[in-house]
């Protein structure tokens, strides 16, 4: 099925009075996936500070609600001595610094339940309203039911680090992030075919390998996005912080010293940063080569969208680079972070353009 096909599933032409609805429900979309993306730098915070174990346990109600009494944050406190991230790294940490690291928690946790909030009151209202197209109902609940999915995932990813490692699983980090960009990667395509309507017919469409290699660009950078995390996971952004060489070579020597091989792709910290480095060289030279290819075709939109994209890809690389030669601050690691996604935000933007 084509994306006409699947826009037309929900949009079907010809229903002009609907618009103002349909861009009322993009809007409200927009919001939620404003929301998500501050979720990931939250959560990308919480990493860089260290903060992602201080809450040892999973209360998805009264959890809202931080300690409010001395008495309170003792017992909050020591829960947290129990788990080898105290006793091996933060051993002596005061009450106060303790307090610091668990807000950076508790704020990603209660931003997530916000979320829950900001969809289900509007799209109860919504429906009420007759504001939501019936075929459209199926595909809303399925973002609610992925939403709950990423709080569990979260609450599996945290209990990997509170019994033998002083941090979380790379494995399970990522994928938490990477579910997290795939619902906000939902939301958004269902906002843009809300707010832009049913595509129409032109004279001169978009030749499909122009589509493929569109879509082919946002698999690209949402690849990039989990071998950040794992980035992130393993560390791997504090060593080796030159460029543009690593150890003293493009290719350096040691990348895949662990056995099996394929460990080396997720836990050998040099081949983790390798790899990041090769697939955002990879990802500049192909979208520069999309860019090129456009100039030779009647698109406006597109080129405009490719434009974008082309201009955020080097900033991000830019970006990264700085990131990286000054160990990565918090600044500038929470900066790259949230570059990630406004690169996915128009890579998504010109593949939907793309495929109209």
């Amino acid at each position: 099925m084509t994306s006409l096909d699947a826009d037309a599933v929900f949009l079907a032409p010809g229903l002009n009075d609907r618009r103002p609805a349909r861009r009322a429900v993009a809007i409200w979309l927009f919001g939620i996936a404003g929301l998500v993306m501050a979720m990931v730098l939250v959560g990308g915070l919480t990493r860089l500070t260290g903060s992602g174990l201080s809450i040892t346990e999973w209360k998805p109600v009264t959890g809202a609600i931080p300690p409010l009494s001395d008495v309170a944050w003792q017992a909050e406190f020591q829960k947290y001595q129990q788990i080898p991230q105290y006793r091996l790294v933060n051993e002596g940490m005061s009450l106060s610094e303790f307090k610091s690291i668990y807000f950076w928690e508790w704020g990603h946790r209660l931003l997530g339940r916000l979320i829950g909030v900001v969809f289900v009151v509007p799209f109860v209202w919504f429906l009420l309203a007759k504001r939501i197209e019936r075929a459209m109902v199926p595909r809303l609940l399925l973002m609610f039911a992925l939403g709950g999915m990423q709080g569990l995932l979260g609450w599996y990813m945290v209990k990997s680090g509170l019994t033998e490692r002083v941090s979380v699983s790379q494995y399970r980090l990522v994928a938490h992030l990477g579910l997290a960009v795939l619902i906000y990667a939902y939301i958004c395509w269902i906002g843009f075919s809300l707010w832009r309507g049913p595509a129409a017919r032109t004279a001169s469409p978009v030749p499909p390998g122009v589509s493929v290699a569109a879509y082919g660009l946002a698999v690209l950078v949402y690849l990039q996005i989990l071998l950040g995390g794992f980035v992130a996971g393993t560390d791997a952004g504090f060593i080796y912080n030159s460029w543009p060489l690593i150890k003293d070579a493009f290719i350096p020597e040691g990348l895949f010293f662990i056995t099996p091989a394929w460990r080396n792709l997720f836990e050998n910290v040099l081949t983790v940063q390798f790899d990041h480095r090769m697939m955002a060289y990879a990802i500049t030279l192909c979208v520069c080569a999309f860019w090129i290819w456009l100039r030779q075709m009647p698109h406006p939109g597109l080129r405009r969208s490719s434009s974008l994209l082309i201009l955020a890809v080097l900033a991000q690389v830019g970006l990264g680079i700085w990131t990286l030669l000054e160990i990565v601050p918090i600044p500038l690691g929470a900066a790259h972070q949230i570059g990630a996604m406004v690169v996915f935000s128009l890579a998504l933007w010109n593949a939907h353009t793309a495929s109209r």
